[in-house]
């Protein structure tokens, strides 16, 4: 094994996934708050989707939910595979008022490859059952 090699197994891909997964974590956070604070305007965006302002806060729970799942060490796969729920869930929504595709529709993918991502590049255990060759 090379040096880079040994770097890149070490030390780097680790670190690449603790921040990964901390860019997912602010994003996540982020969003929960907008739920329970429902700043002003944020009707604009909820009613359309088909949901109530009054819906917004248990949604906001579960996404807080399964995001305290997904950064315990010992339950992240699980918590990935909760949020990976979650973001299915507004892919739905978005899909089912047509919403833009790229912009809006796939964006909840975006983010669940990310949550992926991160647990991919720190946990060598998933990377041994993912099919990856090179």
């Amino acid at each position: 094994m090379t040096d880079i090699e040994d770097f890149s197994t070490k030390t780097g891909r680790p670190w690449a996934g603790y921040i990964v997964t901390g860019l997912v974590t602010a994003f996540l956070l982020m969003d929960a708050v907008v739920k329970f604070i429902q700043p002003a305007g944020i009707e604009e965006n909820v009613l359309p989707l088909g949901y109530t302002m009054e819906q917004m806060i248990p949604v906001g729970i579960i996404l807080l939910i399964c995001l305290v799942i997904y950064l315990i060490p010992q339950t992240s796969i699980l918590g990935a595979i909760l949020l990976t729920g979650y973001l299915g869930g507004a892919v739905a929504t978005h899909f089912r008022v047509g919403s833009p595709l790229f912009s809006h529709t796939l964006f909840p993918v975006y983010i669940g490859v990310l949550v992926w991502l991160g647990i991919f590049l720190r946990e060598p255990r998933l990377r041994s059952i993912i099919p990856f060759r090179r």
